[in-house]
């Protein structure tokens, strides 16, 4: 559909490139192609707009076999408009110049041209088919037979069409009568399936029978198997019961070897350890004697050296005293008295007995 816009009174028209436009103005062609742009009046202007690509046109049809059978064609016509100038002056492709649209219905009337002529050549070569044939080689034969026809029909060059594809999607019958043909096929499918489960069924049986008598052959061979198991046990139990006997007996002697050889080595250790200990006795009881008399000796050398010396401290001590004054010896006195005393917080000196001591101290100045 052409882009139409107003502007003060006038119009302006802008086309596709698949769209073929015609502008008369006054009786007289003023334009004429594809994707044309321009200004016209809408009062002078006689416009028309011819799709130029490439259409599919889809059509569905009942046709009548040779054997009175009804089949359903479906099919599919690729066409275009080669001559837009003689479409357009055969068909109504004039448009609205306010709207762009078409005023009429050309390409409806296009379809049921092409329609009708396909079908009219469907028909002819399926009323001498059989409906078997029809249905295994039919979609070659009525291709074939439109597409011809569709070439030789002088209406549609007259028109300004070319057909350019014609392509026949299926023909099929009647449900009923489908399902009827369908039915040998199949039984003869369902045939084939069971018998492919009785082959399948009749092959699980023999590889079970085979599986039973594998089991068998296997459980009587593990049968011997383990006989031969018991007689081995019993044999290496005879065996291990015989070399246990040797082995205890090796034992016991070995036993009582070393039994005997430890009493012997109990009693030469016995011996020796008797006679060690009484010289180790004998010996400390030297060394003790010994160690006694030396004591002794050396604690009576000590004590009378502390006896001399004592004695002659004491010699020393009473002729010290023996030539020093009486107010010394009672000075010494006094303080080895206070040395002994417990400790006193306090004191408390009556005047009598300061009286006395100075008395006494001035006596001893004037002496």
């Amino acid at each position: 559909m052409a882009d139409i816009t107003r502007r003060l009174g006038w119009r302006h028209l802008r086309g596709a490139p698949t769209a073929h436009v015609r502008h008369h103005r006054s009786g007289k062609l003023v334009h004429d192609g594809p994707g044309l742009s321009f200004w016209f009046r809408s009062l002078s202007a006689a416009l028309s707009e011819v799709p130029v690509d490439d259409r599919e046109l889809a059509m569905t049809f009942h046709a009548r076999t040779a054997d009175f059978q009804d089949v359903t064609v479906q099919a599919t016509v690729t066409y275009r408009i080669s001559d837009p100038a003689v479409a357009s002056a055969r068909l109504d492709f004039s448009i609205d110049p306010d709207t762009g649209v078409w005023r009429g219905a050309p390409l409806e009337q296009l379809g049921t041209l092409l329609t009708e002529a396909a079908q009219q050549h469907a028909l002819d070569v399926l009323a001498h088919t059989s409906l078997a044939s029809a249905l295994t080689d039919g979609v070659t034969a009525v291709r074939e037979r439109v597409a011809v026809g569709l070439a030789a029909e002088p209406r549609l060059p007259a028109t300004g069409i070319e057909v350019v594809a014609v392509r026949v999607v299926a023909l099929r019958p009647e449900p009923e009568v489908e399902r009827a043909l369908r039915t040998p096929a199949r039984e003869q499918i369902q045939q084939e399936a069971d018998r492919a489960t009785y082959e399948r069924r009749a092959v699980a049986v023999e590889r079970e029978r085979t599986i039973a008598e594998n089991e068998l052959s296997s459980k009587i061979e593990l049968a011997r198997r383990e006989e031969q198991l018991v007689e081995q046990r019993g044999t290496n139990t005879r065996r291990e019961a015989e070399e246990n006997a040797a082995a205890d007996k090796v034992r016991a002697e070995a036993e009582a070897t070393r039994s005997v050889r430890l009493a012997e080595a109990e009693a030469t250790g016995s011996v020796k350890l008797a006679e060690a200990e009484a010289q180790r006795t004998e010996r400390l009881a030297r060394a003790e004697a010994a160690r006694t008399v030396q004591l002794a000796q050396a604690e009576a050398e000590a004590a009378r050296e502390v006896g001399e010396a004592r004695a002659q401290a004491q010699a020393a001590w009473l002729r010290v005293h023996g030539e020093v004054d009486v107010e010394v010896l009672h000075a010494l006195t006094g303080t080895r008295l206070a040395e002994n005393l417990p400790h006193i917080d306090s004191v408390t000196v009556s005047p009598d007995v300061v009286t006395g001591l100075l008395s006494r101290l001035g006596g001893g100045d004037r002496g």
